[in-house]
């Protein structure tokens, strides 16, 4: 079945497809590469994912592009204090975005399009609004547009915007207030600022027209579905309607995906408060990329979601569970045949993991489908009662879960390792990290190699040697379990 997806445009669920036997065109807004991505960036970031992966598991091609915001208030501002150019400042951040991703397990998309990349195609827009009326010059060479020009502005966000002030200008990339006010469209060039020389004067853009010309030069006038944060539907995603729309006469984005704000321990994420986090910051407390992918599936993305230390915890017993359950079915030894009852859980689960995808994204009964199958097995384990023959079945849902929530190949090391060389490049490497990440000061080889000796020492009845081999690992974060199958490590 196709997926049906909550479209905040028209308030209602509706399929998402692709016209004309194209590849599904999707818009998704990136980073502003202005400083290190907090865990709710990476909130959306990993919705945006879990939906990519979803659409190619169901066989839908996609055309996919994502922004670098690499020029804005935020960017200058902080470059200019550094005294380096914008150039120079916004590299490091972009490297460490994607380097982010790829410790969460994000696919990147089909397009990256950088902001300064497109310059000229952002002139020739706002040209073009210049031309239908929509737009105009200040008095300080800038280009606004014209709010009052575009009658169905507010209709994504749902604002009653009757009290506008007709001509009312703001001339910053975000603002808060719930007003419209005419926006800028290019900022003319101020002492000291870096600035683009164009046919309509010496500057650089307004924050909004970058997306609205970077997804039509890869999408086309009007494409399948745009995606964002709901910190950005308004302004930043109004205004790219209509300033879109008004420059082409077409519908800009047929669907339109918001993903809800994180909370941390029910509160709203602030630096002043003590509890904002990058992904870097919770790599450093020794907590597994895995499990933070894990967390922030665990609601919905059309639901708040209150990130807690608690929950990372309940996620990584999660994710544990799962690995050992895969980790017992690969090893164990079961009589042939196949159980019926067993059989019929596992294409339930399937079905039912299926349908919740399918049904808005609904990650939090998708992953139930996958809990109450492993349970179903284990209990039949337990019992002797699961066969060889339900083993492939059970393996083949467990495939198609990790096809798009990628917690089951432990890829946690290889992050660890990272944020552990970036902090001592940084100098943020303390001795509470370095505690924390002790579990990955060895390698897979070198600990198999150690259980290998303790296991030789224990078939020697060498159980002193053997106890301190496994105490020696305990210090280093290397948890031994062991069981009837021989002995299992995992890190701490």
């Amino acid at each position: 079945m196709p997926l049906r997806l909550h479209n905040t445009l028209s308030g209602q669920i509706e399929l998402l497809e692709p016209r004309n036997g194209q590849p599904l065109r999707i818009y998704a807004c990136g980073p502003t590469v202005y400083d290190y991505g907090h865990i709710g960036n990476f909130r959306t970031f990993v919705h945006v994912d879990i939906l990519r992966r979803f659409l190619r598991q169901q066989g839908v091609p996609l055309r996919h592009v994502m922004n670098i915001t690499d020029v804005d208030d935020k960017i200058i501002r902080n470059a200019t204090a550094a005294g380096v150019t914008i150039h120079d400042y916004t590299p490091k951040y972009e490297r460490a975005f994607l380097e982010d991703l790829k410790a969460l397990n994000i696919e990147q998309p089909e397009f990256l399009a950088r902001a300064t990349e497109h310059i000229p195609e952002m002139v020739t827009l706002i040209e073009q609004l210049v031309a239908r009326g929509a737009a105009y010059r200040g008095e300080d060479g800038s280009y606004y547009f014209r709010i009052a020009s575009f009658p169905g502005y507010g209709k994504l966000s749902k604002k009653d915007l009757g009290g506008m002030e007709d001509g009312a200008r703001v001339d910053v990339d975000e603002y808060d207030k719930d007003s419209a006010r005419d926006f800028a469209l290019w900022k003319s060039a101020k002492p000291g600022e870096f600035y683009w020389e164009s046919r309509i004067g010496a500057g650089r853009p307004g924050w909004h027209i970058e997306c609205s010309a970077m997804a039509m030069k890869y999408l086309g006038e009007s494409f399948d579905l745009h995606i964002g944060g709901e910190d950005l539907m308004f302004p930043h995603h109004e205004n790219e309607i209509a300033q879109s729309e008004s420059a082409t006469g077409k519908t800009f984005a047929r669907h339109w995906m918001h993903v809800r704000f994180l909370l941390v321990e029910g509160k709203k994420m602030s630096k002043s408060l003590g509890n904002f986090f990058t992904l870097r910051d919770l790599l450093l407390r020794g907590y597994k990329a895995s499990t933070i992918r894990f967390l922030l599936t665990s609601v919905p993305y059309r639901n708040p979601l209150n990130f807690t230390f608690d929950g990372l915890t309940e996620s990584t017993h999660a994710v544990e569970r799962l690995r050992s359950f895969v980790e017992r079915l690969d090893k164990g030894d079961f009589p042939a045949g196949i159980t019926p009852t067993l059989a019929a859980a596992t294409e339930k689960a399937l079905a039912d993991f299926t349908a919740a995808m399918e049904d808005d994204l609904n990650t939090a009964q998708a992953r139930a489908a996958i809990f109450e199958l492993v349970r179903a097995a284990n209990i039949a384990a337990d019992h002797n009662e699961l066969r060889s023959g339900d083993v492939p079945p059970i393996l083949n849902v467990l495939t198609r879960f990790d096809e798009i929530f990628c917690v089951l190949e432990d890829h946690d090391e290889e992050a660890a390792r990272f944020a552990l060389e970036w902090a001592t490049q940084e100098g943020r490497l303390d001795a509470a990290a370095t505690e924390a990440l002790a579990a990955y000061t060895l390698s897979d080889a070198e600990i198999d190699d150690r259980i290998a000796e303790r296991n030789a020492a224990r078939k020697a009845r060498n159980f002193a040697r053997s106890d301190e081999i496994r105490d020696e690992l305990a210090a280093k974060g290397i948890l031994i379990e062991d069981g009837k199958d021989g002995a299992r490590w995992r890190r701490k």
